[in-house]
């Protein structure tokens, strides 16, 4: 096998090219992007019926940030993530980002995931395409806002369905919720102001 390298590697020297090892994630990986957004308001996602939504627009606005999922035993938390955006829809935006990296329970496209929110909790409230939101292929999104290098302070990335991250409105990650606090906790509230 030694011999085949060394030939192989006299050969691409021979022809002006050397043998060389991927040295960077991007090398390694073609479709890692290494451009990393300096603020939560340079991100560009593409929403549940496919079109651009630039993060810019939400300047100004509280955020509520939720991975969510159609079966989870955490999914009924869509009903109060819909009552929370029908009270108080004037001082918070829920943006829910589809993932299926907790139990594959979030295997549909994103047609089904969008007729499943529809049809069971009515949601109004801004859906994205399906995303990762951890692992090797994290989006560029959850990786802002679960490094501490990027977002100010919060190294903690989903550990679950349903996590909850509070984007205030200058677009600093203010608070990170586990799964386990419902969307109407009374500190959600106190955050939004309601």
């Amino acid at each position: 096998m030694k011999t085949l390298l060394l030939i192989i590697s006299i050969i691409l020297f021979a022809c002006g090219k050397t043998l060389e090892r991927p040295t960077n994630q991007a090398e390694l990986n073609p479709s890692f992007d290494q451009s990393m957004e300096s603020s939560f308001y340079d991100f560009k996602l593409t929403d549940i019926n496919g079109k651009e939504v630039d993060f810019s627009e939400f300047k100004g606005k509280k955020l509520l940030l939720v991975n969510v999922a159609s079966k989870c035993g955490y999914t009924k938390q869509y009903a109060q993530l819909q009552e929370l955006y029908a009270a108080h829809g004037d001082k918070i935006m829920i943006l829910g980002f589809p993932a299926n990296n907790f139990g594959g329970q979030e295997p549909g496209s994103n047609e089904e995931i969008k007729a499943f929110c529809d049809a069971e909790f009515g949601v109004t409230f801004p859906m994205f395409e399906k995303i990762s939101v951890k692992g090797f292929d994290k989006h560029p999104l959850y990786r802002w806002l679960s490094d501490a290098t990027q977002n100010g302070w919060n190294n903690e990335e989903p550990s679950w369905n349903f996590c909850k991250y509070f984007v205030n409105e200058q677009g600093e990650l203010v608070k990170f919720f586990p799964s386990s606090v419902a969307p109407l906790d009374e500190e959600i509230l106190k955050l939004i102001g309601a």
